[in-house]
């Protein structure tokens, strides 16, 4: 495990675990936290190797959120919540990451940890934990995405339930308006999530990306668009090692062995 100052990375064979490491302040994201975790992001992207990552926390909470004192005033001054050369956690700046992420979270998930909930693609919470978009309580709106996804993904009125009064919501309330997908004892979080991840990683990278990439282009410009593009993306996977593999493992009733080529 390499522990950098406010995260540990992990990697597991093809999986890159990220931990939020800032227990003693309930994980609350400064500056440098932003930055590291968008530094994370931005490896796992690089490396062909990974093909999934996993975003938990250590300690009995995933965050308490920003720390305001400190990144209030950097982004009333103008300053970005995550530098442009980076791949945004948070996918909100123009580099956006291309592979999955799945995210297990506990304790308190406040603000930005609700947030990053909405950018990953598989959230699973401890039955312990407990939500709030609190921003309208301090006199200013989300600004990490919750506006922009919380209504797509849960429905207009289960988002604006909880945008327009800050309250809290349990476990429960997360799963029933789809925040996230599974539920389970805290002691069992991390290894439900870890068994998740190395699944999607042990799948053909290349049709993982592929389906992830039509999934954003049909819910984010439309289904005519995404339409538009499909075939040619499947038969450009056709075309793949991967494919022809794909074929000889379902031949003779083995997993597959995947090299992402």
């Amino acid at each position: 495990m390499n522990a950098q100052a406010t995260l540990t990375l992990e990697r597991d064979e093809h999986v890159l675990l990220v931990g939020l490491n800032r227990p003693a302040k309930r994980n609350a994201f400064n500056l440098q936290m932003l930055r590291e975790l968008a530094e994370a992001y931005t490896a796992y992207e690089q490396d062909a190797e990974l093909r999934c990552l996993l975003l938990h926390a250590h300690g009995g909470h995933f965050t308490a959120g920003l720390d305001l004192a400190e990144v209030g005033p950097a982004v009333a001054a103008g300053a970005a919540l995550v530098p442009g050369e980076l791949v945004d956690p948070l996918d909100l700046s123009p580099r956006r990451r291309t592979k999955p992420v799945v995210m297990a979270v506990q304790g308190w998930c406040l603000t930005i940890g609700v947030e990053l909930l909405l950018a990953a693609d598989i959230r699973l919470a401890a039955d312990d934990t407990r939500f709030a978009q609190m921003e309208v309580r301090r006199g200013i709106m989300p600004f990490g995405g919750a506006t922009l996804r919380f209504p797509r993904l849960c429905g207009w009125g289960n988002a604006m339930r909880w945008l327009l009064t800050g309250g809290q919501f349990d476990a429960a309330e997360a799963r029933r308006i789809g925040l996230v997908q599974e539920v389970c004892p805290p002691e069992e979080l991390l290894p439900r999530a870890r068994r998740l991840a190395a699944e999607v990683a042990a799948q053909a990278p290349l049709a993982v990306q592929a389906s992830l990439r039509s999934a954003h282009l049909a819910v984010e410009q439309g289904f005519g668009a995404a339409r538009a593009q499909l075939l040619d993306e499947a038969r450009k996977l056709m075309a793949t090692e991967d494919a022809r593999e794909g074929l000889l493992s379902f031949m003779e009733r083995r997993p597959g062995r995947f090299q992402g080529k």
